[in-house]
């Protein structure tokens, strides 16, 4: 199984358990969480889910091209035509995400390590993360001729200013700066994530669920009378623009593992 479910109390927790490749996002991962956030949000013994992830990272982003990820295009391949590329994307990496971001119920992100591209998209799309004090954010699609990830909610997440230049520089954000900008809530140390993480759950657990509720949804709808799940369409509009680039310079799907080798290669060089 690509999630693995553990309940304590009320509170239900899902964990990416694909560790041995830093917990990447095939289809076959999606649709389990998918199904299991969707099946949580109507159990009357959850109050609050937590999405944590396996091993060393919580998610290094979308597979490229692991073995499930092949196996999964051979069972489910994909149709050929930009309309059906544009229902695809948006279906795996927008819609779900806005789904889960509106569950009737409180989510929060247990991230450590590499939180990034679709991992930065999964942490973002909960309503509270908290990181350990190793945790890295990043969203490099610029430097692969890229707009940005296409569940983007950066400028409500850090401010318009830092997400501009989170974006131009295409590099990481560490734990400590995004506790500072306000992407995280809680900032503890490695050995005491899981029980910070629960700690705070079971906190928001003990009140009452329907009154979550509503308050989860004043915020979201606040959020929304800003314009914020129009702006993430939008956005959305703009990631797809810059595809045909992409897959020009060879920067997009299983081209993109070999320019991520070659981006963190020079990134190391730097350091």
């Amino acid at each position: 199984m690509s999630i693995l479910k553990e309940q304590l109390g009320k509170v239900l927790r899902l964990t990416l358990n694909r560790p041995e490749v830093r917990n990447a996002q095939s289809m076959r991962l999606l649709r389990e969480l998918d199904e299991s956030m969707v099946a949580a949000a109507s159990d009357d013994t959850v109050s609050v889910i937590i999405l944590a992830g396996a091993g060393k990272d919580f998610s290094a982003g979308h597979d490229l091209g692991s073995p499930q990820a092949q196996e999964d295009e051979r069972l489910n391949p994909p149709k050929a035509g930009i309309d059906q590329e544009y229902d695809r994307i948006l279906h795996w990496n927008v819609e779900l995400c806005l789904r889960w971001r509106n569950l009737p119920k409180p989510t929060i992100a247990q991230v450590q390590g590499n939180c990034i591209m679709g991992g930065l998209m999964l942490a973002s799309c909960c309503d509270l993360i908290v990181a350990s004090e190793d945790a890295v954010f990043a969203d490099r699609a610029v430097a692969w001729g890229g707009a940005h990830v296409q569940y983007f909610t950066l400028p409500w997440d850090v401010g318009a200013r830092k997400a501009k230049e989170f974006l131009f520089t295409a590099g990481p954000i560490d734990a400590i700066e995004a506790h500072r900008l306000g992407l995280v809530n809680r900032l503890v140390p490695r050995d005491q994530l899981q029980d910070g993480t629960m700690e705070l759950a079971q906190s928001i657990a003990r009140q009452d669920l329907f009154a979550l509720r509503l308050a989860k949804l004043s915020v979201n709808e606040a959020l929304d009378r800003q314009g914020q799940s129009e702006a993430i369409n939008m956005a959305f509009k703009n990631y797809m623009m810059a595809l045909p680039y992409r897959k020009e310079r060879g920067s997009f799907g299983g081209n993109a593992a070999t320019a991520r080798e070659r981006l963190e290669r020079y990134n190391k060089s730097r350091d």
